[in-house]
């Protein structure tokens, strides 16, 4: 991006280099990069601290993993087959082994082999594989540690990207099937590891009806080895829990693959606080087995490169001790027992089970020889596309009955006949937007430290850099434009400004043309300042790529967003904007473009003292925009992997957070070319909007203009929007009324 030039006049401005009551300011040279980085060390530092505040309950498991829906009802196991895919895939002389498949939720089946015994099983094993070993794959392995018992291997969504696809669009995409269905799914408040939980939960009913009782263990390996230790902490009716492949401190979970982030885990757990709710029921952790994942699937030829960065890498022999150490001191009564390479079957056996039942089970070890002899079973090859299309249907369902949700949470119980009513009753709802959906950290706790520096003039306009501390390692950064013909004592209203993805503070005041930067923002911020307001335009984090959607991936397992630190910045931004002598603190406007409309909705929704904002491209049904696959420009099929955040389809999409602005005046700018989204998506939502603010008795006090262009800013019915509602110059809004 090309610099701005402007000429330097030392006479310019009158109280010289800085700002009154601020230190001077050093120049950085990458002032976003250093924001990026200590908002890093933060959530490191907070992610280590959360080790020491966990509360786990069985509940709040349960509802970070979206295990609301009801399950179906199960009656018995399904046989598939068909000329390509037998049901009997092979008999023994002691068990068949049989395709199957159960009910889970409503239009959602699992799908596996059943082994079947021909004499009453010891036990009930649910043997679950790592999401790339196909079931028919471990047959013979379960036989011979499990002889005896009644064994249902499920088959899991995988991490191939065969399935992860929009054809009607002609999309492709390197996105592994996990990922694939947790994209739809976060939105919506639900997990694809909670629809596989909800699978073995479905078969821990099955084995419930069952007239003769057999203890039910629960074994996993590598991807099925959590969904193994979830489960059995979940649900008593597990006996015990065998979990190889899988287990160790967590708190590097930023870096394992996107489809294990689980919003408010480490809030509340780790894998140490997860083992700590099945005692005293008994569990082997085996440090062995863990699948090797250094990325997602390479992208071939035709496909989108955009899934998400993410390894699975095998933790020390120490550092799980470590993790089951801190299980046992939570939990004293804890039967966890860790074995390694040179434990056996034997060893594992006896420690999950009564020794009556070990007893016989390790009997049936040694007449097992003839399951030695069993050969490769065939694989259903249509089954993980099944299972996909599956799962991603019920999820586009959830779509529809989400907005009932919200009708029902919010819209129903939203007073509309008075303005006071209507706001005390959004405080709450705020609050609830704030805590659960945003994720709130603590009000700014450093002193104000404010820096600054003049960085450019025009004849009109001095712009200032300015620096506030917030927390430690977390500061606020922007760029202040003053008009020249503010008089002393003078006060003005002023405009926040906000930047889009990977934008910067300068990009607001950038007046060449020939630049992107100016493409999209048409050097608003310059513009407002050249038209008498002040201006300020502050930089959000969400630039560097990986860099700060790591910041997302860390924030997210402590139940925070990106937002949480981003509002932070602006309640001290207003702060500050408020205590200076040239500014009018009940006239703080924010107008922002693209992920600076995304800060539009989230920011002014919970901060009461900006007194309006404008959405510029961004504005959406939002939720649609997150989840659905049928329509090109979603977010299922982008790189944007940051982008979802839990549950809000249930409880607020963007008109919900314009009610939380309302009654402050609220705007809309919007494209007709702008590919973020559809006019008619767009006009659907608004309209909401529309009617809350005139069963309000304020529909003066909203708008959206609609503008023959692209992705950019307008500036023309927005620009006397906010002449009209701050009322600068003097007399704008007597004019309007006139027109």
């Amino acid at each position: 991006m090309k610099p701005i030039l402007f000429a330097l006049s030392l006479s310019a401005v009158s109280w010289g280099q800085s700002l009154p009551s601020t230190q001077a300011l050093t120049p950085n040279a990458d002032f976003s990069a250093t924001m990026v980085a200590g908002i890093d060390r933060m959530a490191t530092r907070l992610t280590e601290a959360s080790k020491e505040t966990r509360k786990p309950t069985l509940e709040k498991l349960a509802a970070i993993l979206g295990l609301g829906d009801k399950r179906a009802p199960i009656r018995a196991l399904e046989l598939v087959g068909d000329s390509l895919t037998p049901t009997l895939l092979a008999e023994t002389p002691s068990a068949r082994i049989l395709r199957v498949r159960w009910p889970v939720l409503d239009g959602m089946q699992a799908e596996g082999i059943w082994i079947q015994p021909k004499e009453k099983p010891l036990a009930r094993v649910i043997y679950l594989p790592d999401a790339d070993t196909e079931p028919e794959n471990l047959a013979r392995d379960a036989m011979l540690a499990y002889s005896g018992c009644e064994i249902i291997i499920p088959a899991l969504i995988s991490r191939s990207s065969e399935c992860s696809t929009n054809l009607k669009y002609g999309i492709r995409t390197n996105i592994p099937h996990r990922e694939w269905i947790y994209r739809q799914s976060f939105e919506l408040g639900r997990h694809v590891i909670g629809y596989e939980v909800q699978k073995v939960l479905a078969l821990v009913d099955y084995f419930d009806l069952q007239p003769e009782k057999s203890p039910v263990l629960v074994a996993g390996l590598g991807e099925g080895g959590l969904i193994a230790l979830y489960s059995a902490a979940l649900d008593v009716r597990i006996g015990s829990a065998y979990v190889w492949g899988y287990f160790g401190p967590r708190e590097g979970l930023a870096s394992e693959p996107i489809y294990r982030n689980v919003f408010g885990l480490l809030r509340d757990f780790g894998d140490a606080e997860i083992a700590s709710l099945m005692a005293p029921r008994p569990l082997v952790i085996h440090h062995l087995g863990f699948p090797k994942v250094n990325g997602p699937p390479v992208a071939k030829k035709g496909e989108r490169n955009i899934a998400a960065p993410g390894r699975i890498e095998m933790p020390s022999l120490e550092a799980v001790n470590a993790e089951v150490e801190r299980a046992r001191t939570l939990a004293p009564e804890s039967a966890i027992r860790v074995c390694t390479e040179e434990h056996g079957v034997e060893a594992v056996v006896r420690h999950l089970f009564k020794t009556e039942i070990a007893n016989a089970l390790i009997t049936q070890l040694g007449a097992a020889g003839a399951h030695k002899t069993l050969g490769p079973l065939p694989v259903d090859e249509s089954r993980q596309e099944r299972m996909v299309r599956q799962m991603e249907s019920f999820t586009q369902h959830l779509l529809v009955s989400t907005e009932a949700e919200r009708q029902e949470g919010f819209w129903k119980r939203l007073p509309m006949s008075s303005v006071p009513e209507f706001e005390k009753h959004t405080v709450t709802e705020r609050d609830r937007f704030w805590k659960e959906v945003i994720g709130r950290l603590p009000d700014p706790d450093l002193p104000m430290g404010a820096k600054s520096r003049l960085v450019r003039q025009t004849d009109k306009v001095a712009i200032h850099e300015v620096t506030l501390d917030v927390w430690q390692d977390v500061f606020a950064w922007g760029w202040l434009c003053l008009p020249k013909d503010l008089k002393p004592g003078e006060k003005r209203p002023v405009i926040v400004c906000q930047h889009g993805l990977e934008g910067l503070p300068e990009d607001c005041v950038n007046t060449d043309a020939s630049t992107r930067a100016f493409a999209a923002y048409k050097a608003f911020a310059l513009r407002l300042a050249e038209e008498g307001f002040i201006t300020f335009s502050p930089h959000n984090p969400y630039r560097g790529k990986d860099a700060f959607r790591t910041l997302q991936r860390k924030l997210n397992p402590l139940g925070l967003t990106l937002y949480s630190v981003i509002n932070g910045q602006h309640q001290r931004i207003l702060e500050w904007l408020k205590a200076q002598p040239f500014t009018q603190p009940d006239k703080i406007a924010f107008y922002g473009l693209s992920y600076g409309g995304k800060s539009a909705m989230r920011t002014p929704a919970v901060l009461t003292d900006y007194c309006l904002s404008i959405c510029s491209g961004d504005f959406n049904e939002w939720v649609r925009k997150c989840v659905s696959i049928d329509m090109p420009m979603s977010y299922v099929t982008t790189g944007e992997y940051e982008i979802w955040e839990w549950n809000m389809g249930r409880t607020f999409n963007y008109a919900e957070m314009a009610a939380l602005i309302a009654p402050r005046p609220f705007m809309v700018e919007r494209g007709h070319d702008d590919g973020v989204g559809t006019d008619e998506w767009v006009n659907y939502e608004y309209a909401k909007v529309r009617r809350l603010y005139n069963k309000l008795k304020i529909g003066q006090l909203t708008e959206v203009e609609h503008f023959d262009g692209p992705h950019t800013i307008n500036g023309i019915g927005t620009f006397d929007f906010l002449k009209r509602h701050l009322g600068w110059p003097e007399g704008a809004t007597r004019r309007k009324e006139e027109r």
